[in-house]
């Protein structure tokens, strides 16, 4: 994943689902900050229904991926989760981004 991100046009979407203030501690660059129980058929409309997303959260000890990934899975939308998450990218040595960026979903 981190190799594609840095492709001009990613196949993918990156979703932070952990909390709005997490994320603006530190996030993967590139990732769009949408809590897992925010992912609901309305907000899921900003993207084609083809839209492959990867969903992340804290680590192997959080749960907040799997519960994403079930959420997109009924609205019948294509999903992978990060393993690892958070945890996993810093394990790897990779950069993180801090602070909202402008992409962040909005209620």
């Amino acid at each position: 994943m981190h190799a594609a991100l840095k492709q001009p046009d990613p196949s993918f979407v990156v979703l932070d689902v952990r909390s709005e203030d997490m994320y603006a501690k530190r996030h993967i660059p590139g990732a769009i900050s949408l809590p897992h129980g925010k992912i609901v058929a309305g907000k899921m409309k900003a993207w084609p229904e083809d839209t492959l997303f990867v969903v992340y959260c804290a680590g192997p000890h959080c749960n907040g991926a799997n519960k994403a990934a079930i959420r997109l899975a009924k609205l019948k939308r294509p999903v992978k989760e990060l393993i690892g998450g958070i945890t996993g990218w810093a394990d790897e040595g990779f950069a993180f981004a801090t602070g909202v960026e402008p992409s962040v979903v909005k209620d």
